[in-house]
């Protein structure tokens, strides 16, 4: 019989349970912010592909994937009320696993982010650094219903957006691609506050003050809708000044849209919220992608 057959199962991972932890599903806002980067460079993709792709694993199942397992690990007692079933407190990740596996990946982040040269490894370090600073004591700004939001808006969204410029650049992107990739990142600020709803009972339970806690279910999908909508206005303003009128007005279309999927959330933002952040924040990120393609003649 050899070692590791010896060894309990139990005191194994299981493989898929390895694969929830890092949750797929929350790899494309950061990859998508990535290629809204890259594109607003005006660089042809097809010249600098290995960059590319390489930035896209980074930002999506290497640093988003290991974020969601440092949360997943902190939040493993909270996740005991909300959804015991998640890898950690249902036992299929067992002891210490969980935190092993996120501080490999931040390993592994460091590791592939140096590929990218001295502003892809910046950025790396900016991202493992805030995934920690997120989720972990003694800062564990998710606390807060308003930094902890907003971290997370500005990593998923923002971050990746400059990192994506700068590589493709090699060297700071233009003033006005990093204003546009913080207005995008300010805004993700009401996408997390949805994305509280689900964790409403626990949060309330272990002391996590996240706005549907603090504020209410009604309150804070208010304030989420405004936090989405008013960027989204500065971003069609700043695109009309600077000279590119259908992409602004594409931006106000799709805002619109939006708006008319904000009615229905806030008829019931408990049960609408998942169904919100499925289909406006769609909405959401293709505004993102046509000002990226406005900046291509700006930038």
């Amino acid at each position: 019989m050899t070692v590791t057959a010896s060894i309990p199962k139990r005191n194994l991972p299981e493989p898929m349970a390895m694969l929830q932890l890092i949750k797929p599903i929350t790899w494309f806002p950061p990859m998508w912010a990535y290629l809204c980067g890259v594109v607003s460079m005006g660089v042809p993709i097809l010249d600098e592909i290995w960059f590319v792709l390489l930035g896209v694993l980074l930002a999506g199942p290497i640093v988003c994937g290991m974020s969601q397992a440092a949360n997943d690990w902190c939040d493993r007692h909270v996740d005991a009320i909300n959804e015991p079933n998640r890898p950690i407190p249902s036992g299929r990740i067992p002891n210490r696993w969980g935190l092993w596996i996120a501080l490999a990946m931040s390993w592994l982040s460091l590791i592939v982010g140096y590929q990218l040269g001295p502003w892809g490894f910046g950025a790396t370090i900016v991202g493992v650094l805030a995934a920690w600073a997120y989720s972990a004591e003694p800062v564990r700004m998710k606390r807060s219903g308003w930094w902890g939001p907003g971290m997370v808006g500005l990593s998923y969204e923002s971050l990746p957006w400059f990192t994506g410029a700068a590589v493709m650049a090699s060297g700071a992107p233009s003033w006005q691609t990093v204003v546009i990739a913080l207005l995008y990142g300010i805004g993700a600020h009401g996408i997390m506050t949805l994305n509280d709803f689900k964790a409403l009972e626990g949060d309330r339970q272990m002391g996590v003050n996240s706005l549907p806690v603090t504020l209410g279910p009604e309150r804070a999908a208010k304030f989420a809708c405004w936090a989405m909508a008013v960027p989204q206005v500065f971003v069609s303003g700043l695109l009309l000044a600077w000279s590119k009128p259908l992409h602004g007005i594409a931006v106000l279309a799709v805002l619109f849209a939006q708006v008319l999927a904000m009615q229905v959330l806030l008829r019931n933002p408990r049960a609408k919220a998942p169904w919100y952040n499925g289909t406006g924040v769609g909405l959401y990120i293709t505004g993102m992608m046509i000002a990226a393609f406005a900046l291509r003649g700006i930038s």
